[in-house]
Order: C-alpha cells, then structure tokens, then sequence
C-alpha cells in the first residue's frame, strides 16, 4: 500500500497534487472495503446454502450412499447410465414437461387477459386488481389444503356444481387421467398472482397515446391487442416465461400434498422423485444425480429461451 502510494508522487506534481492523489487513493480502497463488506453477509449464506450443496451433489453423483448420507463406493458414471436407462425416471421427466405444457401457456394468457381488461383506473377497478393479485399471498401448502378440499369426491365444490349440472362426478385427484390436470388447475391459479402484477405493469407501460391514435384510425380491440399490445410489453411477457418455465420444473409441494405422485404415478414428476430416491429410500448418490440432471435441463431451456426467444422482444 505504501508503496503504491510512493508510486503516486510523480515528479513533476507539486506536493499539493500529490496528497490529493494520495486521498483518491484511499478513498478508493476505503470505499472498495465497504462494497465487500456488504455483499459478504449475501456471499456467506450463498455459499452455506447454495455453492457448497452445489458441489456436494456433484460429488455424491458419482457414489453410492448408505442409509445415513455416508459415501459407500465410488460408482463413477453408473448412477448417470442407471437413471437414464431407468422407465421411471424417464417418466418422471415426461410428466414435468407434460406439466409445464399445461400450466406455463394458460396461465401466461389468462394473466395477461385479466391484466388488459383491468389497467383502467377507473372506478372500483381496484378491487378487481386486488382480488386477482390475492394468489401470490398463499403459500404452496395452504393453497394446496384449500383445493384439496374443493377437489374431495364427496363434499367438494367442483362435484356439486357438477351435480347440479347434470354431469357424472370426477375424481379429481384419484384418476390417473385427471390427477395431473387437476393439479395443473390448482398451479396456473397459484401462478396467477405474480404473473398478473407483473403483466398488469407491462399493460400500463405502453403509452395510452398509442391506443387513441390506433382507435382514431378505426382499430379494433383485438388487432389492438395482438399488434401493438403484446409486441409492446414483450420484455414482461418473456420474462414472465422463463420464470413461470423455471418454475414448473421445479413444482414439488402441491403433487406432494394433494397426490404424493400417483394415483398409478400419473403426477410423479420430477422433483417428486428426486424426493422419493433421497429422503425416502435413502439413495443420495441417485437423488444428487437427478438434482443436477434437473439443473442442466433448467440452464439449458433457459439458455435456448434467451437464444431464440428474446429475437422477438422489442426493448424501448
């Protein structure tokens, strides 16, 4: 430090110049010493809690573990071959795509319809506001225990309407062909409240200025809509994708609650299982494998979503 400030007296600087330089200096460092000090808080629980079970999960994938999280052998590729050669696990991965399938579209377009037709603020447009946000105040398991009820067989609000319809019962959670529906259901309302926001802020983004001039030249609300609305709040909506897509690979306390995967493994999805191989049959070593099978295909979708996908955002 001393000398790097010996450094700083040029010779041809008067000794004026040179203590300014000198406090620069300092002043730098000083300020370089408290940046550091306020992102090592973050850094040390990042590294407790996401770094090192990181690298601990890369390095179990390539042993097999007893009952009690102890390394048992070095198994090198085979947990790897194993799952990829295994039905189960390429079910589970089929089932989480059939899932994001489901739920990422609907409830990507059912947030924004409600975010178009309630950016007004006009009067009592608010309650509607609050009513659609509610979603993202609930956590996944009081959400889960709420539909649970709504789906029951016997009691449930969805039968009765049924009843009173004319329509047979469903079991909604016991049929292997609605179960994963159902829960779809259950997620696109859980997914509405953050998605709505989000796009409802996008809505009010585009100038009010663009809709009278498109309505003045005779415009409908529908080409309104679809060629200026959307291409005009695109960075909400591709951001509201990759987010929602992350998401729903990584679904896990609703299936766990209200089917715990089945019936007949019609909603084991992916992190379901990955549940199942670590903390109930004890295999960390497979469980570790499946966590960063889930990661790759993660990093991946997200990286050819920004690849081909941000083309179409327009950024003003």
């Amino acid at each position: 430090m001393a000398k790097k400030l010996t450094e700083l007296q040029a010779p041809g600087l008067s000794s004026k110049d040179n203590y300014q330089k000198k406090t620069l200096v300092l002043q730098r460092w000083k300020e370089n010493i408290l940046g550091y000090g306020f992102i090592f808080p973050a850094f040390l629980i990042l590294g407790a809690f996401v770094f090192y079970p990181f690298f601990q999960s890369v390095y179990l994938s390539f042993f097999t573990t007893d009952p009690s999280g102890n390394i048992a052998e070095f198994a090198g590729f085979q947990n790897y071959i194993h799952l990829f050669t295994n039905s189960e696990f390429l079910s589970s991965l089929g089932i989480t795509l059939l899932f994001t399938l489901y739920t990422v579209p609907a409830s990507i377009i059912l947030a924004l319809l409600l975010a178009v037709l309630t950016y007004n603020k006009w009067k009592g447009m608010q309650i509607f506001q609050l009513i659609f946000s509610l979603p993202i105040a609930m956590t996944i398991g009081t959400s889960s225990l709420i539909w649970m009820l709504l789906y029951d067989p016997s009691t449930g609000l969805f039968n009765y309407l049924l009843h009173h319809l004319g329509l047979p019962s469903i079991q909604w959670l016991n049929d292997p062909s609605w179960a994963l529906i159902s829960v779809s259901i259950m997620s696109i309302w859980m997914s509405l409240g953050l998605n709505y926001i989000i796009l409802l802020a996008g809505v009010r983004h585009v100038p009010e200025e663009i809709y009278e001039s498109a309505r003045v030249d005779g415009a409908g609300s529908l080409r309104i809509l679809l060629q200026m609305t959307i291409p005009l709040m695109s960075p909400y909506l591709f951001f509201v994708f990759v987010t929602s897509v992350i998401s729903s690979l990584q679904a896990f306390g609703q299936f766990n609650i209200l089917t715990n995967g089945g019936p007949a493994d019609s909603t084991n999805v992916f992190v379901y299982s990955l549940y199942q191989e670590a903390f109930v049959n004890f295999q960390y070593g497979l469980g570790s494998t499946r966590a960063l099978i889930l990661f790759v295909v993660i990093m991946l979708l997200t990286w050819l979503n920004f690849k081909f996908g941000e083309r179409r955002v327009h950024y003003q």
